[in-house]
């Protein structure tokens, strides 16, 4: 089995991370889960592919989309994945 395209970074009980969580599994999609540094200051991956030391982040290999931001990413993945996927809306 081939791995998932999408990468989800985040933060054990952070609120805004469940958020992108519930989206994810309610679209019934596939990600991998990597857990970052609690301490913000230690969060070198997620600056390296974001820009930012935010969570929750995620890399969409399938679009070559990476964005961090739970409200931009919940969007995102209703537009790509979720109810109006492919019809334009």
């Amino acid at each position: 089995m081939s791995e998932p395209a999408i990468t989800f970074y985040r933060l054990q009980a952070c609120p805004f991370c469940e958020r992108v969580t519930r989206t994810l599994d309610e679209y019934d999609i596939d990600y991998r889960s990597r857990f970052v540094e609690p301490m913000h200051s230690e969060r070198t991956v997620v600056k390296r592919l974001t820009g930012k030391r935010t969570v929750p982040a995620i890399v969409d290999e399938s679009t070559g989309v990476t964005m961090s931001e739970s409200g931009n990413i919940v969007e995102y993945l209703e537009k790509t994945y979720g109810d109006g996927a492919g019809e334009g809306a």
